[in-house]
C-alpha cells in the first residue's frame, strides 16, 4: 500500500464538481468489499447479497450493532454504500478506497433527493432498499483519510448530499459483480 496522504479541505473541494456529476440513474458498481473481521477488508470482483446475511462473507451479522437494545445487527444498516467518486477523492489512491469501510461503492448520486429511503435498486440479480438511518464517518475514517475528509463528508453540502454514504437492506437475494449497473426500481 502506498503512503496515506490526507487531503486538505481545499484539495477536497477541487473534486466537488466531479462528484456532483454522478449519475442519477444507472450507476455502476465499482467496488465490492467484504469485512470478514474487524479491521479486515477483502476486495472481491463478485459477491452475493442475502436477505439474512447481507453481503455473504461480511461480518455485519456477527459484529452486531451498538445502537440496538440487544446488540444484534441492525437490519436497517445491513449494507453500507458510498459514492465511488467521493471515496476516490478522499482516498487519493485507488488502493486505499476499501479502507472507507463500506461494502458497495456506486458511481451514483446518493443524495436523499435522488435516493430517498424506500427507493429500491436492482444490482445484478439482487434488489436492495435504501433505509432511513444516517451513515456517518467514524474515528477510523478520520484516522485513514483525515479530519478535513470527515468534515467534507459529514457537514454542509457533504451531509446534505450523503457524501459519507447511505444504508440499505437486501430485499431480494442475488449475485452481484463489479461493473453491474444499479437501476432505480421504486421510490416509496
Amino acid at each position: 500500500m502506498t503512503s496515506a496522504k490526507q487531503l486538505s479541505t481545499e484539495e477536497l473541494e477541487q473534486g466537488l464538481d466531479d462528484i456532483l456529476r454522478s449519475p442519477k440513474d444507472n450507476g455502476v458498481l465499482e467496488l465490492i468489499v467484504r469485512r470478514p473481521a474487524v479491521d479486515e477488508r477483502e476486495v472481491v470482483a463478485e459477491g452475493a447479497l442475502d436477505r439474512e446475511q447481507g453481503l455473504v462473507g461480511d461480518n455485519w451479522l456477527s459484529r452486531g450493532c451498538r445502537h440496538t437494545p440487544d446488540g444484534s445487527a441492525d437490519p436497517e444498516m445491513q449494507i453500507n454504500i458510498m459514492n465511488a467518486r467521493v471515496v476516490a477523492l478522499v482516498a487519493d489512491d485507488p488502493d486505499r478506497r476499501h479502507l472507507a469501510g463500506d461494502q458497495l461503492y456506486l458511481d451514483m448520486d446518493l443524495s436523499p433527493d435522488n435516493l430517498p429511503p424506500g427507493t429500491q435498486l436492482s444490482i445484478g440479480a439482487a434488489i436492495i432498499e435504501v433505509t432511513e438511518p444516517p451513515h456517518t464517518g467514524c474515528r477510523k475514517f478520520a484516522a485513514r483519510f483525515g479530519k478535513d475528509a470527515v468534515v467534507f463528508v459529514n457537514a454542509g453540502m457533504g451531509k446534505k448530499l450523503n457524501f459519507r454514504g447511505i444504508n440499505a437492506k437486501v430485499i431480494q437475494s442475488g449475485g452481484i459483480r463489479t461493473g453491474d449497473v444499479a437501476r432505480k426500481l421504486t421510490a416509496q
